[in-house]
């Protein structure tokens, strides 16, 4: 049976998450591999990817909230939003504020916050990425969108530089975060490293380099449910796996919550996602993983 699990791989900079897919497929030798949440070429760290029939649970990631740890470098701007840009304005001369400054303004982007996104981003506009339009000279206005900062917290910092920690929502863009924080405190502000920290359940501490999974291997796979942790647990009763596992609805279930995606259990072992509907007390088979039922 071909290999099937998630395994948290440590994104080298300088490697697209196109191409650390790719390096997979040739360390598993399996065609079957995707990833949840691209990071971009330059920045580094945690990349889950998805073998085998897991794969059919990446989707149920696009949720989950990410941790970065992140550079700020003061005095100027670039065209792309960080340090690989072009650079477009320059400060000569700006005093970095005093710590509790620092703080205060932090304070101010925790929350639910509107963010625009930088116009070197792979949003879709007019049919084309924006970062397409960009490259053709084209003007573009990137429409604002509600995201989520849980925490910011001070690590360093420095005459030019400041390093930090952030918590935030999908969809969180950190070079429009360096931009707007650096006009926040009256200084242009440009992304230096970006370290990914946390995917979800995916944390640093557990990640492995490509060149440890082409050692480890299978040993380096985790179970496919270790993606879909953060949502709801329901544990099937034994007379009702079977119904479920071939795709049947199961009604007269009780389950706290009014509608909501379900990872579903029975005898203690993954069977798949469901949608619970409490209006009729049914839930409803989404994927179901038939080998982790047997």
């Amino acid at each position: 049976m071909m290999a099937a699990g998630f395994l948290n791989v440590l994104k080298p900079p300088g490697m697209s998450s196109h191409d650390v897919v790719g390096q997979v497929r040739k360390i598993f030798h399996t065609k079957r591999v995707g990833h949840a949440g691209t990071l971009d070429p330059g920045a580094a760290g945690v990349l889950p990817i998805a073998l085998g029939n897991a794969a059919r649970l990446v989707e149920y990631m696009s949720s989950t909230d990410k941790s970065y740890r992140l550079e700020l470098l003061l005095g100027f701007s670039t065209d792309t939003g960080d340090d690989s840009g072009k650079i477009i304005e320059r400060m000569e001369a700006f005093t970095l504020p005093k710590r509790e400054e620092l703080l205060a303004s932090l304070q101010g982007f925790l929350g639910v916050i509107q963010q625009r996104p930088p116009v070197y981003s792979a949003i879709k506009l007019q049919g084309k990425r924006a970062y397409q339009l960009a490259r053709e000279n084209q003007t573009v206005e990137m429409p604002l969108r509600q995201v989520t900062i849980h925490a910011l917290r001070l690590v360093a910092f420095h005459a030019s530089r400041i390093v930090l920690d952030m918590d935030c929502s999908k969809g969180t863009y950190v070079r429009s975060f360096c931009r707007d924080f650096g006009e926040s405190i009256k200084i242009l502000a440009t992304m230096g490293f970006l370290l990914r920290t946390r995917v979800g359940n995916f944390h640093l501490h557990d990640a492995f380099s490509l060149e440890e999974l082409a050692r480890s291997g299978e040993a380096a796979l985790l179970p496919a449910e270790k993606a879909v942790e953060h949502l709801p647990r329901f544990d099937m009763p034994e007379h009702r796996i079977t119904a479920f596992v071939n795709g049947l609805s199961t009604g007269n279930i009780d389950f706290d919550a009014k509608e909501s995606i379900l990872r579903v259990y029975g005898r203690n072992r993954f069977l798949g996602m469901g949608r619970y509907e409490a209006a009729k007390r049914e839930l409803y088979p989404l994927k179901v993983f038939r080998e982790m039922s047997d």
